[in-house]
């Protein structure tokens, strides 16, 4: 059975949205009154979603880069390269969890791992540039990260904030 579309004009894909609650990201169904997708998922946001996924997906690492006691992480869709060119998803993030949150050490480690893991969005043309900047508190076990990306003419097209609270990181993990 081949199913055909009707219409000569093609239509657009949407994409769903990553809705993050903090420790999970997931579909939302869109409401009645969506502008877009009604009936489907959350589709307003594909950059957004587009930065969770870098961020919060699980990269594999080196086997020299863990420590005694962890267990290597990964994307299992790593595994397959269905067009000869697509690079490992995701950031190292993951392996500042048992690390101790300082003002200057940690904050520098996370930003050069969401930089890594945004990299990606500037290869597919999603923007040109990638700001970030991340802030530790030690005395909250906090560490804040900004995300910036910038498009061809230079404006701001994303800007967000997320926070990685430490225990909450440890109640979600194994």
């Amino acid at each position: 059975m081949k199913i055909i579309p009707l219409s000569e004009v093609s239509e657009a894909a949407v994409i769903p949205d990553i809705i993050w609650n903090g420790q999970f990201g997931d579909i939302e169904p869109a409401g009645l009154d969506a502008q877009r997708n009604r009936g489907g998922f959350i589709s307003d946001n594909a950059i957004a979603s587009a930065v969770i996924i870098c961020l919060m997906t699980d990269i594999r690492v080196d086997e020299t880069e863990l420590r005694d006691g962890d267990i290597n992480r990964g994307w299992p869709g790593d595994a397959f390269d269905m067009q000869g060119d697509e690079v490992p998803l995701g950031s190292k993030l993951w392996l500042l969890r048992r690390s101790t949150i300082d003002d200057v050490k940690t904050p520098r480690l996370a930003e050069q791992y969401a930089r890594e893991a945004l990299d990606t969005l500037i290869v597919q043309g999603v923007c040109v540039r990638v700001e970030v900047e991340a802030k530790g508190y030690p005395l909250r076990n906090r560490l804040d990260l900004k995300v910036r990306l910038y498009g061809r003419d230079g404006s701001q097209i994303f800007f967000e904030k997320y926070g990685v609270l430490w225990e909450q990181l440890k109640s979600v993990s194994s």
